[in-house]
């Protein structure tokens, strides 16, 4: 099970730091995802992401989710190429129905394009106004984009940033931790194991976190969550396509790691200097 909830942002929601990712989900095998994800909510994962350009998702999670509404915190996003003013909200009417439900918990900016922010934080508003979204967030948005959508928005309105993050993918420690951190904005880890480039066992640094591991009765997957959320601010959407491997992402959110480990861990994968722009995918 997980251990101790954390605020997200200024939602007063209070999440394991351990949530569910569904990127790519649609590609498994579509009776295991939606056991994997009814496990997941079984074990407190009730943090449910996904978005509007993930194919088939958002269908696969309203079959997860049926009868299971109020456990979960829903999460879609917008493609910036629909976040108009009027578009945003017909995006999201269309989200809904694809997930079966009359309300998002947050909705988000999946990255930025070219409609102006107050343009897409007031269809945001508009949707808060009219019960159909209950918070609304952005995705892959660097700080000197956050510090512009705090000046439209104002203070206690942004209730998080989703970004990429990952052992090898540190540069959101630099700016983005940072200021989130300052400003109540809740940050969410996605593809926290890397896509498709975990460290192999036998490589050094999967050696450093199999000893970590070994300590802590515990996975290298698990340790790496465990670092990753380590920071009250941090959370992490990992995809589980099995129910097997929702429960090991599952128990990541218990796992305390030492100051020593942390710093092995730093030292494996050092977050090296600041991009001149924030990496996504």
């Amino acid at each position: 099970m997980h251990g101790n909830l954390r605020p997200f942002g200024p939602t007063g929601v209070q999440l394991a730091p351990i949530g569910q990712g569904t990127w790519y989900i649609d590609r498994s095998n579509r009776a295991a995802a939606i056991a994997a994800l009814r496990r997941g909510l079984d074990l407190g994962m009730t943090h449910i992401d996904t978005a509007e350009m993930y194919g088939d998702a958002e269908p696969l999670v309203a079959e997860a989710i049926a009868g299971r509404r109020d456990e979960v915190f829903l999460v879609s996003k917008v493609l910036p190429s629909n976040a108009s003013r009027s578009g945003t909200i017909v995006a999201c009417d269309r989200s809904l129905q694809r997930l079966k439900t009359d309300r998002l918990d947050c909705y988000l900016l999946h990255w930025r394009g070219q409609y102006r922010l107050a343009d897409t934080v007031a269809a945001f508003e508009q949707l808060v106004a009219a019960g159909k979204i209950l918070s609304w967030g952005v995705s892959n948005f660097d700080a000197g984009d956050l510090r512009e959508l705090l000046k439209v928005a104002g203070p206690g309105k942004i209730a998080c940033n989703q970004v990429l993050y990952h052992l090898r993918e540190r540069a959101i420690e630099h700016a983005v931790i940072p200021w989130c951190e300052a400003h109540g904005v809740a940050v969410t880890a996605y593809s926290p194991f890397g896509h498709d480039e975990f460290p192999a066992p036998r490589s050094a640094e999967g050696r450093v976190l199999q000893s970590i591991a070994d300590r802590h009765g515990a996975t290298p997957r698990q340790v790496a969550l465990a670092f990753l959320t380590r920071r009250p601010s941090v959370f992490a959407i990992p995809k589980a396509a099995d129910p097997v491997h929702a429960a090991e992402n599952a128990a990541a959110g218990s796992l305390r790691l030492s100051a020593d480990d942390l710093e092995a861990i730093d030292q494996a994968f050092p977050r090296g200097p600041e991009p001149a722009s924030l990496p996504m995918l």
